[in-house]
């Protein structure tokens, strides 16, 4: 995740991520499809629809992370999509509330969150 991407370059990641590409794309896509391929986050396919590559997939999934890591540490009511809870509780970010609903966020969470801070300046 070093190429430093925009938010609307993550927008258009996650738009293709959640629909098929055919046809006509919205602005935000259309935006970004040529610095996107560039650095090989989409591909185009071949009967000419967008898709995300490996890469693409990994660096949405990052952010989901560390997005959910964020919503976590400020409310520990947050939902959490089921992939980046495993992800998450796997490695010991945050550990899922006794009673169920929600997560705490662990010491480790809190020391990669500030180390995601600290670098991202």
């Amino acid at each position: 995740m070093n190429d430093g991407l925009t938010k609307d370059e993550f927008d258009a990641l996650g738009q293709i991520s959640k629909t098929p590409q055919r046809g006509r794309v919205s602005a935000c896509i259309a935006r970004n499809t040529k610095r996107l391929t560039g650095l090989k986050y989409i591909a185009y396919e071949k009967d000419g629809s967008l898709s995300l590559t490996d890469k693409g997939r990994q660096t949405l999934f990052i952010k989901n992370c560390i997005d959910g890591l964020r919503a976590v540490a400020s409310d520990p009511g947050a939902k959490l999509a089921a992939d980046v809870a495993m992800f998450l509780g796997k490695k010991g970010h945050v550990s899922a509330r006794p009673d169920g609903d929600g997560y705490d966020i662990t010491e480790k969470g809190r020391e990669s969150l500030a180390d995601i801070d600290s670098s991202a300046v």
